[in-house]
């Protein structure tokens, strides 16, 4: 019967310590989605902007007969924005208005119902008119 053979000591060390630092390497590091994300402070609604589009665009919130402006959001860029319950009014529903910086493109939304503790997705294509909304 044949003998068992040894690895000597420092060949042993030196291919766990390869193993050990190749292994992170290998590692598949994952974005965690929107929906694990957004939280909004109480008493606010939180509203998630993703710009495919290339010029900047100015969000608005449409209500009781009003615009509001939430904020900005940069062109191929995220953006998440955060607005006062008060602006959903008694209906609870608003309209979501997109303008695109020096252009005379926009996008809007169908009316929104929103409840409290909703967040809402917006996603605005490089043709705004093919924008996309979501409500969680």
């Amino acid at each position: 019967m044949p003998q068992p053979r040894s690895i000597p000591a420092g060949r042993l060390g030196a291919a766990l310590a390869t193993l050990l630092c190749v292994a992170p390497a290998c590692w598949w590091h994952r974005k965690p989605s929107a929906q694990g994300v957004v939280a909004a402070p109480a008493g606010e609604v939180a509203l998630q902007v993703t710009n495919h589009n290339f010029l900047d665009v100015v969000v608005y919130v449409l209500h009781d007969g009003q615009r509001t402006r939430v904020g900005t959001v940069t062109g191929s860029s995220s953006q998440i924005f955060y607005f006062p319950v008060r602006l959903l009014g008694q209906g609870h529903e608003i309209q979501l208005y997109g303008d695109a910086i020096g252009s005379p493109d926009f996008a809007r939304t169908e009316r929104l119902t929103i409840q409290p503790g909703q967040y809402i997705e917006w996603t605005l294509e490089s043709d705004l008119r093919r924008s996309s909304v979501g409500v969680y």
